[in-house]
């Protein structure tokens, strides 16, 4: 079950439309991904069910976590805690780690594709 990626780079792929999350790796209690931002691009604040840590390794943006919303670069790192708010908006093209565990259901999805689907990043 064990990998490893020699370069987190070799994994990014971004998308036009939306922000993409590549995996890097899952079992049944944590979830590892690749965040791949262009420009303008979020993961909508939402509340799931489940903890996560973000790693901004390249670009920069703004993360939300808790009730807190910093504008962020390479290194930040931001934790949510399971029932907390969070989200991430890329101003420049944007790389970033997500752990979350456990891994989010459906359920946990969402208020994501909710507010994907009214372009809403953030509900006022």
């Amino acid at each position: 079950m064990g990998q490893i990626i020699r370069s987190y780079r070799e994994k990014a792929a971004f998308q036009e439309d939306r922000f993409n999350a590549v995996v890097l790796g899952q079992d049944e209690n944590t979830k590892a991904l690749l965040v791949c931002c262009e420009p303008g691009q979020y993961i909508p604040v939402h509340r799931p069910g489940v903890a996560v840590t973000f790693v901004v390794l390249e670009g920069e943006g703004t993360l939300v976590a808790g009730e807190k919303e910093e504008k962020v670069g390479p290194g930040a790192v931001a934790f949510a805690a399971a029932g907390e708010e969070r989200g991430l908006k890329a101003e420049t093209r944007l790389l970033a780690l997500h752990v979350v565990a456990p891994p989010p259901t459906g359920e946990d999805h969402a208020g994501v594709v909710a507010r994907l689907e009214q372009g809403v990043w953030r509900q006022p």
